[in-house]
């Protein structure tokens, strides 16, 4: 597994997040969240339970009062659940910078698609899904462990992703360790975004890549995001507490 992504991502905040504590750290069912001393706060997608016993951290009871930096190191952990806890931190330390380019438009309006197109989605966004039948392209769903039947394996997924001309990406991506791959395997898509709360708002952090557009969740109000992820809540309920915003890369 390559981390070259978050390891970047590492680099490029560690320098604000030297100078910050975190307040509070909450590990749900669906989401992480993490608030820093400052308020700010940041999401990520928690993976499933992988300990095969009931603590699945040890460090757990010492996270708040840490340094920023300390958490934010977990990004190139090995442990999924430790990288979930640093992605959250980077969204927070991010979550307070300022992108004028940043819209509330939705998602897919910048991508465009039409009947002709050819779609690849990693990961299942049920509403999107719904989308992008109604308009009737071509579209193939890669997932890592699905439920659903109509989706493809990673292995069959990667001759999508070389083919397709528009990419969509799941921002847990950057928790199981996946983006790299990912981005790797794009062909040259007309169009492709990273997508979800667990997305970090860091277009220069993509330069290079065939990544056009962010579309992510700044949050907003905080003690409603750490209520709704500490009762084992996910994306429906976190909506009237966080700002769904698209932010282009290499524009």
């Amino acid at each position: 597994m390559t981390m070259e992504i978050q390891q970047k991502l590492l680099t490029l905040l560690t320098p604000a997040a030297a100078a910050l504590d975190v307040d509070t750290v909450r590990i749900g069912l669906g989401y992480t969240a993490v608030r820093l001393g400052d308020g700010a706060t940041g999401l990520a997608w928690t993976p499933p339970p992988s300990a095969g016993c009931c603590t699945h951290m040890n460090c757990a009871g010492t996270l708040a009062g840490r340094s920023a930096e300390e958490l934010l190191n977990n990004l190139v952990d090995e442990h999924p659940l430790r990288r979930a806890v640093g992605l959250a931190t980077a969204n927070a330390l991010l979550a307070s910078r300022p992108h004028p380019q940043a819209s509330t438009i939705d998602a897919l309006e910048p991508l465009a698609v039409t009947d002709r197109d050819h779609v690849a989605m990693v990961g299942y966004f049920g509403p999107l899904v719904r989308d992008l039948k109604q308009i009737g392209c071509r579209l193939d769903i890669i997932e890592l462990n699905s439920i659903h039947s109509e989706t493809l394996s990673p292995e069959a997924g990667r001759a999508v992703l070389a083919a397709c001309d528009v990419a969509i990406l799941t921002g847990t991506s950057l928790v199981t360790g996946t983006i790299d791959d990912l981005l790797a395997s794009l062909g040259r898509p007309r169009a492709a975004v990273l997508l979800g709360p667990s997305a970090p708002f860091c277009p220069e952090l993509f330069a290079g890549t065939r990544l056009t557009q962010i579309s992510g969740a700044r949050v907003i109000d905080g003690d409603g995001v750490l209520r709704v992820v500490s009762e084992a809540g996910g994306t429906p309920l976190l909506k009237q507490y966080v700002a769904f915003e698209t932010v282009p890369v290499g524009a």
